[in-house]
């Protein structure tokens, strides 16, 4: 795989781009879907069956974790993507998995970039469990993982795990032209108050806002959080609910809360005249639709019964709902 950002170039070998959101394991919804979407199998990779008008995959990240055959949709994507029949984006658990696999440095105080607490082993336990037998080939995917950009721009559309930030990624592609990071920036982002620590935050968990006066909240799924998710693609937001996105609705005291002006310079924002941008992370429910006009989220909750998303994009700069194709995805071993 040749991790280049900067697609333009030969964003004309296609005719058009299918657009895959989080997998998390889902390799039966994974096989499914890729048929659906009209790929076969050629030579022991999937490719597209019409030569004549190919297509190519785009994968948005987060294939680790929780599902059933994880190493399986490895393999599957891997395989794609040495063809070049598709490409991929890092999203937050592939960044996890580096962090929880790295040693951290001398006088840090502990053993791994990502500790390996409750929590933390909790979420990539299920990876851990489907390579333990195999452990070349951990050591070879977690190498993988390195050739993986964060972002993609084509001419017609971007691509991104959780939120474009173009200021932050004008700055990454400064240290690293190629869109992808190595050790070196791996280890120094797990320092936020550093460049590194929040281009890898924004680009794959997006942006939140901390709740104030020490207020916390439990959402729907039993956490507790003193933070929101928030929406980066809103013109000249005012209170926390013209941008209040997940995990759960705010009160009506909070959502009318006016934002403060540090608060406003935090949250990015996407333009609507801008080439449509494609995400996951943020598991959607319900009919699919895109977020705004050139904004799609391509999470819907796979692992979790939800379905396995895709969206098959020609070039069109209004996306549209019927262009959303989805399977059944897959019930998660571990939430």
């Amino acid at each position: 795989m040749t991790a280049v950002s900067d697609q333009e170039s030969n964003g004309s070998a296609f005719a058009g781009y299918d657009l895959i959101g989080d997998v998390h394991g889902c390799g039966d919804s994974l096989v499914e879907l890729i048929e659906k979407l009209g790929y076969s199998k050629r030579n022991g990779s999937y490719e597209y069956s019409n030569q004549r008008q190919p297509r190519q995959l785009v994968f948005l990240g987060d294939i680790l974790d929780r599902g059933p055959k994880i190493r399986e949709s490895i393999h599957i994507i891997r395989e794609m993507v040495d063809r070049g029949s598709a490409q991929i984006v890092m999203g937050n658990h592939e960044y996890n998995a580096l962090g929880y696999t790295t040693l951290a440095p001398e006088g840090s105080g502990k053993d791994y970039l990502r500790e390996h607490n409750a929590n933390h082993t909790r979420l990539i336990q299920e990876t851990l469990d489907q390579f333990a037998n195999h452990p070349q080939d951990w050591r070879d995917t977690l190498a993988w993982l390195y050739e993986w950009p964060l972002f993609l721009e084509f001419e017609a559309f971007r691509v991104i795990h959780a939120c474009w930030d173009q200021p932050l990624i004008d700055q990454f592609k400064q240290h690293r032209p190629d869109g992808t990071i190595d050790k070196d920036f791996l280890i120094a982002s797990e320092d936020f108050r550093v460049f590194e620590g929040r281009f890898m935050s924004r680009a794959t968990r997006g942006a939140s806002l901390l709740l104030p006066d020490n207020l916390s909240m439990t959402g729907k799924d039993g956490y507790t959080r003193r933070t929101f998710r928030v929406k980066f693609w809103v013109e000249n937001p005012a209170c926390y609910g013209d941008v209040q996105f997940q995990p759960d609705p705010l009160d009506q005291a909070l959502a009318e809360r006016r934002l403060s002006d540090m608060e406003k310079t935090y949250i990015p924002y996407y333009p609507h005249n801008q080439r449509p941008l494609f995400i996951g992370h943020y598991w959607q429910t319900g009919t699919p639709k895109p977020l705004v006009d050139n904004i799609a989220c391509l999470d819907y909750s796979a692992v979790k019964n939800g379905r396995l998303m895709a969206y098959r994009m020609n070039n069109e700069q209004t996306l549209r709902a019927d262009n959303f194709v989805w399977v059944r995805g897959q019930e998660t071993l571990v939430l």
